[in-house]
């Protein structure tokens, strides 16, 4: 498995990953991260797309890995990633990730909704 930019071509895929993770992100949104340098896929060696980050500007808008492929890795090598391209990263995410994000160097703070909270890194 390898990390690199999404191109134009994967829009479809890198939205059946987010889909698939139930995250409510904006195709508009995952479109400009590819055309940019703001969204990542990591992917298999025959070049299945297993996960895809997206950002926007600082802030992680989504990270998805596919269900199979959850707990290999595939999420932290993403956000590494995404760290070597930013200099500070953003997430907001459900108090469940926390330990995720920690383990990930994130600085996380409480949110007003006790279901979230806020990471920095």
């Amino acid at each position: 498995m390898h990390v690199r930019e999404a191109t134009g071509d994967e829009l479809p895929a890198v939205m059946n990953v987010l889909d698939g993770a139930m995250l409510a992100v904006d195709v508009e949104t995952v479109r400009a991260g590819i055309a940019t340098d703001g969204a990542l896929v990591a992917v298999a060696d025959d070049d299945r797309i297993l996960g895809a980050l997206v950002l926007e500007g600082e802030r992680i808008a989504a990270v998805a890995v596919r269900r199979r492929r959850r707990g290999q890795g595939v999420g932290s090598a993403l956000v590494e990633a995404a760290a070597a391209r930013r200099e500070r990263l953003v997430a907001e995410f459900d108090a469940g990730l926390r330990e995720f994000y920690a383990g990930l160097g994130f600085d996380i703070e409480r949110l007003d909704d006790p279901r979230r909270v806020r990471g920095v890194r």
